[in-house]
């Protein structure tokens, strides 16, 4: 008679811990990034309320700014720029964080309470073309974004940068480092319904004191915000756009640094399975 040895303790793990980490038998990384990302992007276009949202919003405030300081000469409180000048750069910053960082966090705690990121940890997909997958499909949304927000404010007369790297460079870095403070904080929410809440509690602040709203001309508060990750985002955007300049490096530094920041946090505490209540 034969007898039947069920697995040990050392072999099930080892191939469960196989399969979670190894890319599927006969399949191209790349391969496996481009279909993961063609799935966010079509999750995200066939979702018309957050399609809009995400776009319209910006463009109906840099619209409602274009109209308010159409035809405005440049003033001390914006630093001796036009308001449309401040704002057109200001506000495509905040849109790229919005849509990297805002919305990120809440669809990582809204998949995970649903239990979507458990049965994806169980297939052969790897983790990193996941979160690459998500990090890509984050940027095209905020190129999209900048992109309505700058057509809008030449429409009111505000000159486009001249140094289209560095823009491409401060867009991508910026998303990178705000989607890795998405992932870090949607690592610390414990149920979906909190999601919300926690993201505003820390963006809402953050935005205030770094000059999205109005301009802020106390030297202490921008001492403090320009060593967040908003601010020097919001600067080297007018940089960009108001001084003719090029790459601002030490507001990439202080953004990259953010960005690892973020990193860190995700990787010793992300977790793919919902919290027990």
């Amino acid at each position: 008679m034969t007898t039947l040895i069920p697995p040990t303790t050392e072999t099930a793990p080892a191939a469960s811990a196989e399969r979670g980490a190894n890319v599927p038998r006969g399949r191209n990384p790349l391969a496996l990034l481009g279909h993961q990302i063609r799935y966010e992007q079509l999750s995200f276009w066939r979702n018309p309320q957050s399609m809009v949202f995400t776009f319209v919003l910006p463009i109906v405030i840099i619209g409602i700014f274009g109209a308010v300081f159409s035809g405005s000469e440049g003033q001390d409180f914006f630093f001796g720029l036009t308001g449309m000048q401040y704002y057109t750069p200001v506000i495509a910053a905040v849109s790229v964080l919005g849509a990297c960082y805002g919305q990120l966090a809440i669809v990582l705690a809204m998949r995970r309470q649903t239990g979507v990121l458990k049965r994806l940890h169980a297939t052969p997909l790897p983790a990193w073309v996941y979160f690459a997958g998500l990090l890509v499909h984050c940027v095209v949304v905020s190129i999209v974004d900048v992109a309505l927000v700058f057509g809008i404010g030449a429409l009111y007369g505000v000159d486009l940068p001249t140094h289209w790297g560095a823009v491409l460079l401060t867009l991508v870095l910026g998303a990178a480092s705000f989607c890795a403070l998405g992932v870090g904080v949607a690592s610390l929410i414990k149920n979906s319904e909190a999601a919300p809440a926690v993201v505003q509690f820390i963006q809402f602040p953050l935005v205030f004191i770094s000059g999205s709203y109005f301009p802020i001309h106390a030297e202490l508060l921008n001492t403090i915000a320009g060593l967040l990750p908003v601010k020097p985002f919001n600067d080297a955007m007018l940089a960009l756009f108001t001084q003719d300049a090029g790459f601002q490096w030490r507001d990439l530094a202080v953004l990259a640094a953010w960005g690892v920041i973020g990193a860190l946090i995700a990787v010793r505490s992300f977790r793919w399975d919902p919290r027990p209540e």
